[in-house]
C-alpha cells in the first residue's frame, strides 16, 4: 500500500491519496479543500473514487472539482449522504464557509467494500461525531476521519453529534482491531490501536 498525506485548508485536515503501490488507481479520502494541490499530487494518475468518512465542510471542499476534474464517484454514506449537498448542511455556514459537495454516486453502508486494484477497504460505520461517520480498514491501516485521533476522539458537540454513540463505535469497531494497526485520522499524526489502548481516555478499560 502507498500512502500519501496532504495537510489542506483552514482547519488543517488530512486528505490521503491510496493505492496499491502496485500501478493500481488511487482513492481519495477526505477531499478537503485546494483541488489545485490534490490534482498537482494526483498527476496523471487514475482516481478510481473520492470517499468521505462524513459530511463535514473541511472534509469535502474540493469535492466537486476533483469529481469534474478526475471522473471519479463520490462516496458517502448513506446517514450523511443527505446532508453534504448544502452549506447548512455541512456545517459550512455556522462557521462562515459556504461549502458543499456533489450529490454521492454511492452510499455506503457498514460492511461494504471498496475496491481499488488490489487494495480492499472495509467500511466500518462509527457514528458519533456524525451520524454517517465511517472508518476505512485495509491491509492493518485504518482511516478514521474524525471518529479518532491521537489520543482523542472527535467532537460531538455539533448539530447531529452522540457522544454515547461515539463511544459506542470506539468500543465496538475500533479498539478490538489488532493492536498494529496504523490509524491514520482526518486531524494530526497517525498513531496505533496499541498506543490509543494504552493513553485514549475515550478507549475502554478492563
Amino acid at each position: 500500500m502507498k500512502i500519501e498525506r496532504l495537510i489542506l485548508g483552514p482547519l488543517q485536515t488530512n486528505c490521503w491519496l491510496v493505492s496499491d503501490g502496485a500501478g493500481g488507481p488511487l482513492v481519495i479520502i477526505d477531499p478537503a479543500d485546494e483541488a489545485d494541490v490534490v490534482l498537482a499530487s494526483v498527476k496523471d494518475r487514475k482516481v478510481s473514487a473520492l470517499i468521505l468518512t462524513h459530511g463535514h465542510f473541511d472534509h469535502l471542499a474540493a469535492a466537486g472539482e476533483l469529481v469534474a476534474a478526475t471522473g471519479a464517484g463520490l462516496l458517502v454514506h448513506v446517514a450523511d449522504a443527505p446532508w453534504i449537498t448544502s452549506p447548512a448542511g455541512t456545517g459550512g455556514t455556522a462557521f462562515g464557509f459556504e461549502v458543499a459537495a456533489p450529490a454521492a454516486t454511492r452510499e455506503l453502508r457498514d460492511g461494504d467494500f471498496i475496491a481499488a486494484g488490489d487494495l480492499s477497504f472495509a467500511v466500518l460505520h462509527t457514528p458519533g461525531h456524525t451520524p454517517g461517520c465511517i472508518c476505512l480498514y485495509a491491509d492493518g491501516h485504518l482511516f478514521s476521519g474524525d471518529t479518532l485521533f491521537a489520543g482523542s476522539v472527535g467532537r460531538t458537540d455539533f448539530p447531529r453529534g452522540d457522544s454515547e454513540a461515539l463511544l459506542n463505535s470506539i468500543a465496538q469497531k475500533i479498539a478490538p482491531l489488532p493492536a498494529d494497526t496504523v490509524v491514520h485520522p482526518g486531524h494530526g499524526p497517525d498513531t496505533t490501536i496499541r498506543r490509543e489502548r494504552t493513553i485514549n481516555p475515550f478507549f475502554p478499560r478492563g
